[in-house]
């Protein structure tokens, strides 16, 4: 079973991977500008030390995710372009889930790198994988067809697009079923290990904001959610209900996360607001 991590080298549950989900979360509600002393606030509230969101912020500026911009004669932060983009298109896969059918088509990805530049053919492959394609072979990937546009976005950043063919296929066929091929081209059982830990984690911050009602609790419910949950929007296939266990994980999960989304959203919001509305000492 392999661990996921996202294009910004940072593990689900890593203070890096918690700092960029904050930032992710106050960027779609407009505050685009944060002092240091939000955002430590902002991550106390989901137990990361001062220390430790200060250590996370350093590692996502040396990686071009966030750049320090002064305003009115404070220095706060703000997204990089290229980060803007990439959690651009987290908030799309999160509201609004994309799913296969029986009669959905394919897209397949052959490509050939010559070994002199094998770095890039790893670079291709990683990023490939990444987003959601499966392994058919060692230069020959699959992955559902409304990801065509997203396969060709990575193709042009690599500049490979002469060494890349696509395919929209209408089905696959083979001595292997399908339902038996997708578990060999995709790791099912770590996507399977993803909700169940989504579950695991959620479950406790739901209990203590139903208890609560606090924007802080519904706040903390929600960065922790979004930062378990945006890992399996990538790495779960959303294959064909035909091609999955009848007990997948993804039929609670799915409508679970959901409903999450409807209940702690809106105050989540307000907690930020607050907080970056009072701005806090600048550290």
């Amino acid at each position: 079973m392999h661990e996921f991590v996202d294009e910004f080298d940072a593990r689900p549950g890593s203070a890096t991977s918690l700092l960029r989900t904050v930032l992710g979360v106050s960027t779609a509600i407009g505050e685009t500008w944060l002092t240091s002393g939000s955002l430590v606030s902002l991550m106390e509230a989901v137990d990361v030390s001062g220390a430790r969101t200060r250590t996370a912020l350093t590692r996502l500026k040396a990686k071009g995710v966030v750049a320090t911009d002064v305003r009115d004669g404070a220095s706060g932060y703000v997204l990089t372009p290229r980060a803007e983009q990439l959690i651009e298109r987290d908030s799309q896969r999160i509201v609004a889930p994309r799913f296969m059918t029986a009669d959905s088509p394919w897209c397949v990805v052959s490509f050939s790198i010559p070994e002199e530049q094998r770095d890039l053919r790893h670079q291709l492959r990683r990023r490939l994988t990444w987003v959601g394609c499966g392994s058919v072979a060692a230069a020959l990937l699959i992955a559902p067809g409304f990801m065509v546009d997203e396969i060709e976005q990575i193709v042009a950043d690599l500049d490979v697009a002469d060494r890349v063919t696509l395919f929209m296929v209408d089905s696959i066929r083979g001595a292997t079923e399908p339902a038996v091929a997708v578990q060999r081209w995709w790791d099912l059982e770590s996507v399977w290990a993803l909700h169940d830990e989504f579950r695991q984690r959620v479950a406790p911050d739901v209990e203590a904001f139903r208890a609560s009602g606090e924007p802080r609790a519904a706040f903390r419910t929600w960065v922790r959610a979004l930062d378990a949950w945006r890992p399996i929007t990538y790495v779960d296939p959303a294959l064909p209900a035909e091609f999955l266990p009848t007990d997948w994980p993804g039929n609670e999960t799915i409508p679970l996360f959901l409903e999450l989304q409807d209940l702690v959203r809106e105050p989540a919001a307000a907690y930020v607001a607050a907080v970056v509305g009072d701005r806090g000492p600048i550290r």
